[in-house]
């Protein structure tokens, strides 16, 4: 009897043949939208991580380049609005540590 691959591995096969073929193709798109290279690639990681995810579940879209480019610009979203409420966050806490830090002389020399 043959070995018929899994459903798991046809959607494996399917993501790493889009990935070699239209990956550049993505990044290219994700830094033009974008205009940050890094973030640009860390948008497309995040975009295969979740294709690997939802195809599995939701079958390989009709068009997988599009369907990557704005999957990669949410997740990129995703990543700015994070980093802006960390960075809010941290200056609000940087703020009430210097507010409760009691006052002390410089050293004497």
């Amino acid at each position: 009897m043959l070995n018929e691959p899994t459903h798991d591995q046809s959607i494996a096969s399917a993501v790493e043949t889009v990935y070699r073929t239209e990956s550049r193709r993505v990044l290219a798109t994700l830094i033009r939208l974008l205009g940050d290279f890094d973030l640009a690639e860390e948008a497309l990681h995040d975009a295969f991580r979740t294709a690997v995810e939802q195809w599995q579940r939701d079958g390989v879209p009709a068009n997988p380049r599009a369907w990557l480019v704005s999957a990669g610009r949410f997740k990129a979203v995703d990543r700015i609005r994070r980093r802006a409420r960390l960075d809010a966050q941290e200056e609000e806490i940087a703020a009430r540590l210097h507010r409760q830090t009691p006052r002390m002389s410089p050293p004497a020399r």
